[in-house]
């Protein structure tokens, strides 16, 4: 059988091999796994010398595995493999030995060995550790004289950790169970030998190899978490963790010294770490001598100085960890308000001598080593917040934290030194710095709700000294220095502005609003936009936009930052440029009340930048840019577009005389309009850019209108003067030019229906009279699903727009409409995307028919040029209602349905509604002639037919959702049709076989709907259990 099984695993692993072969040899492993009755073939070959292949040994071995762990050998047999095994170890791991196993083989023996020790240590094997430990040699030799015997040892105890006590791996209950009756075992026989061990092999680092003290030292590390501390925190054990990690002048950090010494400091944060009780965890610190070991380590050279190219950022963060897990601990202890007076006070004095290491690290240069003490800065701050939320002010030692404290938080907002902004490969870096300032803000609000004054005072005193200093010239301040005061006081808008804004009637609405209103004064007047770089440009248009308020009050400086603005609009600088387009948009929209005399000047000066010129996308297939780093011709067109809104806005000011405001929007649209003209030929003639070019002009139209009236609906501001509309409505005529002749293009079917949604702001109802041309040019034969479904959403928000004045033209383009929408509905989807797509458009359709019935027109649905589409209209919906692949639409399918017969059925014969009189115009049912018979004989069947559907699934939340639904049909049939309706529905449930009881209780449970919304409720619950007790579920 030896012979069979190394063949299979050659054949399996062989890549020249044929598939059909190797996917037999594989099967039959597998049959061998799944038996488990290979083991003592699997066994020889793993031990047989010479060895086999890495492969079959690792592979026979793994089969003997699977057969320990899965297949509940019988104790004679595991007794069997475990004499095999160590008989092997014995003979391969043996001073001298120069071939031993490879890593792999090592680890997968271990597993086995570990497997093993869980089945037979409680029982047979308690030797199992002495056996392992004889390896490593006596106590005189341990540690040098079999090397390969103490590295298997070592691993043998790791293995063991990861078996029975790691907890980041999740277990079963019998398995904690027993992991725990391990771990208890171990303690109790073997523990401290092991403790020993370990004390021998680290007493003879200097004289052996320093991987080999590193693993020592690591597996330390993972047993204090669950050992006895008092094995491990003895005074020998503690020297020789001091020497390890107190080595001084090791150059290389990553050299064998070198990682030794940070596996002790790691092994110190895993004591620190350990679970015990607040006392003993004190005790545990000043045993330990912590503070000193940290100081120490400070002060040594690879810490002392971070300004040479010697220092140790490595081990600053692994000292970072120790310093983070102590004030951890510390933290807790003094959150834990049952602890003596004494513990608490030696807590207080350790949180005093920690602070500052724990301070020192987060100012670190590497953000790396800032980060980690983060989490218990965090706590130290959650702490003092808590405490002085509770006592109502915070103790003087704490209070005494708190300065150093905040300005560390406010240095480390710095931007490095190092750092060049904007550098091409400093995204990353750039991006890791944003992400630490998120993080450093959220401390500095703890800051702020521990001591809002004290926070309040030094934020502005750190904001104004920078402005002072850079109004006065001062040479020592860079671009970081004011980048740091301008994100600062970017931020402390949180404060100022938390409650009613920047302003409460006129005044500064807190005391952070006063000091934000002087630190914008000193901004403004600083002349800070012009400092040459781009950061601080960037940062000075985002406050002033952040704090347009502050404009509103001191109108005097909108012309100065307005001039601002426009000058950093021709920036150099891609980034600025872009960002200042989108920017000055923000702040004139903000503004435009107060924009006063300067508009005509302010559109003279970005006049230039609203040349449009298209560029066709690079197809370097370079997509990995972000959006704000994005420099693609399209990208910057988009931003551009933001300039012809901010125009709009400026021109459209109420400052703004309607003669100029016809005037500007001519300005600006005739050059769009010339563009246009002379480019529709060569786009005609398929040339890519000249498409590209229209779409760009169509697309600035409709931005320019949306910028010149923001008029919806629902607000009271008036429509623009019909001088100003006659401009749009010339534009309006020449993007349909455009469109009646490049309609086949999806790129300017977009533009056009982005501009017609925003041109309903500008032209009112007079955009309904060219309503059936833009139907024609936007729904062409070439139009997509997903374009289809848009346009509908557009119109509905145009029906809701102009539903008084709609129903003419509505009327006429409806049919056409129509069957543009069915030919797609009839397209066979040909993929996930397309199915999407349909769903969506589904949907679309539904709710154009139920926006039309809702607003008082439905009479177009059956007026006589639309009458013959009425009934495809019924059939689609019943198709849609009957689909048990979408729940969701066959749901708003019967909706729509409800909504019909709500519409069209006349008054109300059944429920409190009957024999009342309308009150709304809109809502009031009209009875359509033949309606109710049509209900009764096309809608009602509906509602038994849908759950009789092959593949509906009553018991699917969706599902029950249309259940409901159709419940809510039924009963608004009978509230319509009335008496008629029951009788035919009495005539249905006999004819389905339902009992004379069960029909009585069917009706009065329906005749209950209509008394409120509990019975209404009641009658759906009932509807969907009788469907369910009628389809047998």
């Amino acid at each position: 059988m030896e012979d069979q099984v190394e063949n299979a695993i050659q054949i399996a692993f062989d890549p020249t091999s044929s598939q059909q072969l190797r996917g037999q040899a594989i099967e039959y492993l597998n049959q061998l796994r799944t038996e488990g009755t290979a083991w003592q073939a699997c066994l020889s070959l793993f031990i047989r010398d010479p060895r086999p292949a890495e492969i079959i040994r690792h592979t026979s071995l793994d089969i003997v595995n699977n057969a320990v762990q899965e297949h509940r050998l019988d104790a004679q047999s595991l007794a069997y493999i475990k004499d095999t095994l160590m008989g092997y170890i014995r003979q391969t791991y043996t001073p001298g030995n120069a071939a031993p196993d490879t890593s792999h083989i090592q680890n997968k023996l271990m597993q086995t060995m570990t497997y093993l020790f869980v089945a037979l240590y409680p029982s047979s094997w308690q030797s199992f550790f002495d056996d392992f430990r004889a390896l490593a040699g006596d106590t005189v030799t341990i540690g040098s004289n079999n090397y390969v015997g103490t590295i298997l040892y070592l691993r043998m105890l790791g293995q063991v950790h990861d078996e029975i006590a790691d907890v980041l791996v999740a277990r079963q209950e019998d398995e904690k169970k027993r992991n725990t009756g391990l771990k208890d075992l171990i303690r109790e026989r073997d523990a401290q030998k092991i403790s020993l061990s370990w004390q021998e092999i680290l007493a003879k680092w200097r004289e052996t190899d320093f991987s080999l003290i590193e693993m020592c030292l690591r597996t330390i590390g993972r047993w204090v978490s669950w050992t006895d501390i008092s094995l491990i925190v003895n005074e020998a054990m503690i020297n020789i963790f001091l020497q390890m990690a107190g080595q001084q002048g090791i150059a290389d950090p990553e050299s064998p010294a070198g990682r030794v010494r940070d596996a002790a400091i790691d092994t110190f944060s895993e004591i620190v770490g350990k679970k015990m009780n607040p006392a003993e965890k004190i005790e545990l610190i000043l045993f330990l001598n912590l503070a000193n070991v940290v100081g120490q380590l400070i002060n040594s050279p690879a810490l002392s100085d971070q300004k040479t190219s010697n220092y140790d950022n490595d081990l600053a963060e692994t000292v970072a960890k120790l310093v983070n897990n102590i004030v951890f601990d510390i933290v807790k202890i003094l959150e834990n308000d049952s602890v003596s007076e004494q513990t608490r006070q030696r807590a207080n004095e350790l949180i005093q001598v920690f602070t500052p290491y724990l301070l020192r690290f987060f100012s670190d240069q590497y953000d790396e080593v800032c980060s980690m003490v983060i989490p218990s800065l965090t706590d130290l701050l959650t702490f003092f917040r808590k405490l002085q939320k509770k006592t109502g002010s915070l103790p003087s030692q704490y209070a005494a934290i708190l300065p150093p404290v905040l300005e560390a938080i406010i240095a480390k907002m710095k931007y490095d030194e190092a750092v060049s902004w904007g550098d091409e490969g400093e995204q990353t870096d750039e991006a890791e710095f944003q992400d630490l300032r998120k993080r450093l803000h959220v401390l500095q609000q703890t800051v702020a709700a521990i001591d809002e004054n004290f926070y309040v005072e030094t934020l502005s005193r750190v904001v104004s000294d920078t402005f002072v200093r850079f109004s006065s010239g001062g040479q020592s301040l860079d671009w970081r220095d004011l980048d740091l005061a301008l994100h600062e006081m970017y931020l402390f808008g949180e404060l100022a502005m938390r409650n009613s804004g920047l302003y409460a009637k006129r005044e500064p609405s807190s005391v952070a609003a006063q000091r934000l209103v002087a630190m914008m004064s000193s901004m403004v007047e600083s002349e800070l936009a012009s400092y040459p770089h781009p950061a601080i440009q960037l940062s000075y248009m985002e406050i002033c936009v952040r704090y347009y308020q502050y404009f509103e009050q001191n109108s005097s400086h909108i012309p100065k930052v307005l001039r601002e603005f426009v000058n950093l609009t021709h920036h150099n600088h891609v980034k600025v440029r872009s960002r200042s387009w989108y920017l000055f948009q923000r702040l004139v929209k903000h503004l435009r009340s107060q924009l006063g005399d300067v508009s005509f000047e302010i559109i003279q000066a970005i006049g230039d930048l609203l040349t449009i010129k298209a560029e066709l996308p690079d197809d370097s297939g370079d997509d990995m840019s972000s959006d704000e780093e994005d420099k693609s011709a399209d990208a910057l067109f988009n931003s551009q577009l933001y300039l012809f809104e901010a125009v709009g806005c400026i021109a459209s000011s109420a400052t703004v005389s309607p003669e100029n405001k016809k005037m500007y929007a001519q300005t600006i649209m005739a050059p769009l309009f010339q563009d246009m003209e002379r480019t529709l030929p060569q786009a005609r003639n398929g040339d890519e850019r000249a498409l590209l070019q229209i779409h760009h002009v169509i697309m600035a139209i409709g931005t320019l209108a949306r910028g010149y009236s923001d008029w919806v609906p629902s607000n009271d501001s008036a429509l623009p003067a019909s001088d100003v509309s006659d401009e749009f409505a010339k534009a309006a005529e020449a993007i349909l030019v455009a469109l009646k002749s490049l309609n086949t293009s999806s790129t300017i079917r977009y533009a056009a229906r982005f501009a017609f949604s925003r041109m309903i702001a500008v032209l009112g109802s007079r955009l309904l009279e060219e309503l059936p041309a833009w139907i024609e040019g936007l729904l062409s034969l070439s139009s997509s699903m997903d374009e289809i479904s848009t346009f509908l959403k557009v119109l509905g928000q145009v029906i809701f727009t102009f539903k008084a004045e709609i129903a003419g033209i509505l009327d006429s383009v409806l049919t056409p409409l129509l069957q543009r929408i069915f030919t797609a509905l009839a397209i066979t989807p040909s993929g996930t995307d397309d199915e999407i797509q349909l769903a969506e458009l589904r949907r679309e359709y539904l709710n154009f028919i139920y926006v039309v019935l809702g607003h008082g027109l439905g009479s177009v649905f059956v007026s006589e040029a639309n009458q013959s589409t009425f009934e495809t209209i019924f059939t689609s919906i019943d198709t849609f209602a009957r689909d048990t692949s979408d729940y969701q639409t066959a749901r708003l399918a019967l909706s729509v349905l409800i909504r019909m017969t709500s519409v069209w059925g006349g008054p109300d014969k059944v429920g409190p509604g009957a024999n009342t009189t309308p009150t709304s115009p809109i809502t009031s049912p009209t009875l359509l002639p033949g309606f109710d018979n049509y209900v009764i004989e096309r809608f009602s069947p509906l509602i038994w037919s849908i759950p009789a559907t092959p593949g509906f699934n009553s018991k699917d939340a969706q599902g029950k959702q249309v259940l409901y639904e159709a419940a809510n049909l039924q009963a608004e049939i009978v509230k319509k049709v009335g008496e008629p309706y029951v009788e035919r529905l009495k005539s249905d449930l006999k004819g389905m076989g339902v009992s004379d009881d069960v029909v009585d209780q069917y009706l009065r449970t329906l005749a209950a709907a209509f008394e409120g919304m509990k019975k209404e409720k009641e009658w759906r619950n009932f509807f969907a259990q009788f469907v369910d007790s009628a389809r047998g579920s």
